[in-house]
Formats: C-alpha cells, structure tokens, sequence
C-alpha cells in the first residue's frame, strides 16, 4: 500500500473528508503522483492455489490458460458457473492464470459453498451472509437461501471485519476517495454500494462492485462482479454480463432508487461476516 493510501485511510471519513484533508491530499497527488498511485510489482496467486472447505464437493483438475483462449470460448454458455466456482472474473481469467476446472460441468449445478437452509436468518425477511473462508455472500429470505454470489474480501493487512451488522446506507454510484483504477487517477468506482460498518476512526466499509480477481484483494470492503463498470473503466469485457452488484442492491432495496443520493437504512438487513479469509498455497 502506498503512503498516500495509508495517510488516507487514517484520516478519511467515508468518503467525504474534511476540506482540510482534501486539499493537502490534493496537493500530495501534484507535489509526488507516484507515491499516490504507484505500487510495487508483486506476483498474484492463480484460483488454483486458493483452496476453499467446497472444493471437495466437486472433482476439478488445474487448467493454465493459453494465449488466446478465454471462459467463453472453453466453456460455452457454462463460462458464468466456472468463473463463480473460481471467483474470478473474465478480465482476470487470462494467459498464465490457473483455473480449476470441474472434472463435469453438471457438478456446478449442484455447487453450492453456503448452506441452503441457516437457521440464525429464520426470522428475516432480508439477511446476508458472508463467510469468508469460502468467499461467497448469501442472501437469505426466512433463512432459505435465495441466492449465491462469489466475492473478494479484505485479506493481509486490510482484513475485512467480522461480527454481526446491518446494512445502513446504500448508494448507487459510490466511489472511493483512498483508491484510484489502476494506472490511472480516476478515484475508483464502487457501483451500488450498501454500508455495513464504520471503525472508530470514522472509515466505513461497503459491499460493492469491483474486480474478482480469484483471491481476496480488497481493502477491506466486499466487492462483487460488476462487468459494466469494468469495461467502462478498462474496456473488458466486451459485452457485459454480469452484475451481481446490482443484484444485491436491488434485493436490499426492493428495487432501483430513483436517484444517486445517499439513501440511510435505519431498518436494512443483518448481516453476519464470518470465517477467515484464505491464503495462496504456494
């Protein structure tokens, strides 16, 4: 992490810091640009080496990708269900990238990380469940799972918080004021965003749209597929598919908001974080 990224995640308040804040940030990023948005080159793992307590519910074999080949064009219409069982996205799934590839396909159908029935979300009519062991959010209707999602999760030294919340906000075109896309200085999107937490020093945490890229990488939120936003921002992919976001925003809502405002949720859903989030096996 850079330094201006620790400054700020020190100092920032949601994102809306105070104007003092702003402008010394500001004047940093003029003064030294490359200590706001550079970072040291370092070697991601591959989904093969993230190991998951599901992976033994399904027989899958190692598969490299080569130049030239892509979700779509090794698995057909079933690319959605190989990248969710990698929680990867298709920018992320490219040449020299180790997927696990189920040994049959069918299994996917059948896949599921999270139980189908939790007890705890009984009495909700809402409640979302994020176990980070597996990194996949469930959200629950009456304690039945409704629906499943992949995830990226905090992980290192931005470890993303566990316990029992609630969602108190949402905001359909969220940003973040500590963290740029990368190789640019465009501030990065946080697309459909839902609020779950704010630390003692006034940092808050959301559940967003983000990139996937197969191994816990955020800095503490919780992203979810958002390809709109990535071929926006990078072009890739080329017809978008995938929202998982939105999804969720809309589940939570009951519907899309009929503005960009801040909307407080005095009454969202619970939320529970459990688990640990995985290391690469080297």
């Amino acid at each position: 992490m850079s330094l201006f990224h620790i400054f700020c995640k020190r100092r920032a308040r949601d994102c809306n810091g105070d104007v003092s804040f702003i402008h010394f940030a500001v004047l940093l990023i003029a003064l030294f640009p490359s200590i706001a948005f550079s970072e040291p080159s370092k070697k991601h793992p591959s989904p093969c080496q993230i190991a998951y307590p599901s992976d033994v519910t399904v027989e899958w074999d190692c598969r490299t990708l080569r130049p030239g080949e892509s979700l779509e064009k090794l698995f057909g219409e079933r690319w959605v269900d190989v990248a969710r069982f990698n929680r990867i996205d298709r920018r992320h799934a490219r040449s020299g990238v180790s997927l696990k590839v189920p040994k049959q396909l069918d299994d996917l159908d059948s896949f599921s990380p999270l139980p189908l029935l939790y007890p705890p979300a009984e009495q909700e009519d809402r409640f979302i469940l994020i176990h980070l062991s597996e990194q996949f959010l469930g959200a629950y209707e009456y304690g039945a799972l409704r629906f499943a999602l992949p995830i990226a999760s905090g992980n290192g030294g931005n470890e993303t918080p566990l316990g029992d919340f609630r969602i108190t906000a949402a905001h359909r075109v969220h940003q973040s004021c500590l963290y740029t896309v990368e190789g640019t200085n465009r501030p990065y999107p946080m697309n459909y965003a839902l609020r779950f937490f704010v630390n003692r020093a006034g940092v808050s945490y959301w559940i967003h749209g983000r990139d996937l890229p197969g191994f816990p990488a955020s800095h503490g939120c919780i992203g979810l597929y958002d390809e709109p936003m990535q071929k926006e921002q990078y072009g890739i992919p080329k017809d978008p598919e995938v929202n998982d976001a939105k999804k969720l925003f809309e589940w939570v809502l009951g519907g899309e908001p009929e503005d960009d405002r801040v909307i407080p949720l005095p009454n969202g859903p619970r939320l529970q974080i459990l688990g640990e989030a995985p290391r690469s096996e080297r």
